[in-house]
Formats: C-alpha cells, structure tokens, sequence
C-alpha cells in the first residue's frame, strides 16, 4: 500500500528514492562497490524501514544497486516492510546519472504502484530536484517519497507530482 490516506478515484503512481545509509571507509583499497555499512548505516537503515512500514508503505518493487552498502540498506528497509520479498538486484542503478535512474523508473511495468529505488548520491539528488526542485539534499539514508498522478510508468514528470514528503534519519519523526 501506497496512498495518499484514503483519497478515493485517484489513479496515483508512489515512487520513493532512497541514498543508501552511511557507508564505511575504514578498510583502504576496497573497492568502492564492496564498501559495507558502518555502525550508523546499520542502525539508521532499520530506524527509517520502521518510519516507512508506520506510515503503511508497502512495495510492490524495491530496486537496489548492486553495491553492498545499498544493497544492505534495501535488505534491513525491506525486512522492516515485510517486504523481502519485492527486493530486486538492478546492475543499472550503479554508477548511473539521473536521466540512467529515470529510464530504469520508467520501464517499470505499469502494473506496479508503488516502487522503492535505493541508490547513490549524486544522482539521487539530482533526480529529487528534477521531481521537486526545493527537496532537501539527500543525505545519507533520506528517503523522498513522491506520489505521481496517472497510472503509467514512463508518463511520471515534475508536473504530475501529487505530494511529497522527505525524511531523514536526523529529522524528528512527524
């Protein structure tokens, strides 16, 4: 489930980006697609799975980049959802621009409502602000969660932006 609260007759398509929690730096010349989580990510990851399963988020598709520190962070958020199952390794989220994000978002079937992309700065906040030009930067583990009017995939624009709503780990929960 991804709705807007009850609105009724809305045909709505929810996309939520999500940077991948904090990652580690402490083993030098690892490469950077191993980089695992540190200490924090470990914790914030689960803590913002949680804010999302309160809210009665529920995936349909949840994409992660191949790199463990995304990877894990979509494993523990998907855990907190129930949602293991959803869970999908995309090789096409790593090392990617925006516009490479977008054409992976838009061939999504259009059968799925509401998809998870966790993923790498800078592209993640550059594709925020494409949606929403006043979105905070996406830090480490910030989930934007946009609702999009219509009912296809490869239609989603700035323009057809319903709502939104960004949270971090530092934020106070609302």
């Amino acid at each position: 489930m991804c709705s807007l609260g009850g609105e009724s007759g809305v045909i709505m398509k929810t996309l939520l980006l999500i940077r991948h929690a904090k990652s580690s730096w402490d083993v030098p010349g690892l490469v950077d697609e191993a980089r695992p989580l540190n200490e924090r990510g470990k914790h914030d990851a689960p803590k913002m799975g949680r804010r999302l399963a309160r809210r009665g988020i529920k995936p349909d598709v949840l994409l992660s980049s191949p790199a463990v520190r995304a990877r894990t962070t979509a494993e523990l958020i998907a855990r907190e959802l129930d949602a293991d199952e959803a869970l999908v390794v995309d090789h096409r989220l790593y090392a990617t621009s925006a516009d490479g994000l977008l054409d992976v978002i838009r061939a999504q079937d259009d059968t799925v409502d509401c998809l998870v992309v966790v993923g790498h700065n800078p592209e993640m906040d550059t594709l925020a602000r494409r949606f929403s030009p006043l979105t905070p930067p996406m830090s480490t583990c910030a989930v934007l969660e946009l609702h999009f009017d219509g009912d296809s995939w490869e239609a989603i624009q700035s323009g057809a932006l319903l709502n939104k709503r960004y949270d971090a780990p530092k934020l106070a929960e609302v």
